[in-house]
């Protein structure tokens, strides 16, 4: 194995705290729209949903605020040139992604004219208006977005995995384990 620097104790709490959070939503998000659900449960899931978003939305300004203050370690120099820009690409990709589905999840429940509770508790107003076509464009844009972000995440992992039991160039274990040893 390749020796590479790792992340900082705190980039890697906040990745992989986002990570089991969005690993959360997508299946809550997925089941709250069941019709079979009894309305009690349909209510508790979107509002888990809802506030979820608020809470990822939260950890994801404090991670880039975190990736700017201290960027991540280099990669190994034995990586190719198109899997640095690959890598970095993806990255960058799934940052927009997290926050595309944020608010757009905001704005569709928002322009519906629903609560987001967390919100509405510290008294913040909603940022948006009462809007149909509002409330339609993002939740297109909400349910399209599902899939780009599945995507991105299936090739995270996958190249991960590959550089962990493949590979086994360091790669993973910048991330890996969540603590340093």
């Amino acid at each position: 194995m390749a020796a590479t620097s790792g992340y900082k104790p705190l980039a890697r709490l906040l990745h992989w705290l986002i990570a089991l959070w969005i690993i959360a939503m997508l299946p809550i998000g997925g089941i709250m729209t069941g019709e079979e659900l009894s309305r009690t449960v349909q209510n508790t899931l979107y509002i888990l949903h809802k506030n979820g978003g608020v809470v990822l939305m939260l950890l994801m300004l404090v991670r880039l605020g975190s990736r700017l203050i201290s960027p991540p370690p280099p990669l190994p120099p034995t990586l190719a040139q198109w899997q640095v820009r690959v890598a970095g690409a993806t990255h960058g990709l799934l940052y927009v992604m997290v926050f595309v589905m944020a608010l757009s999840g905001y704005i569709r429940v928002r322009a519906g004219g629903f609560p987001v509770e967390m919100l509405d508790a510290i008294g913040l107003p909603p940022l948006v208006p009462r809007s149909d076509w509002l409330e339609a464009a993002a939740q297109r844009v909400h349910g399209i977005g599902r899939f780009v972000l599945l995507a991105l995440l299936a090739a995270h992992i996958g190249a991960a995995l590959q550089h962990r039991f493949i590979k086994k160039d360091g790669v993973f274990d910048r991330m890996w384990p969540i603590v340093p040893r």
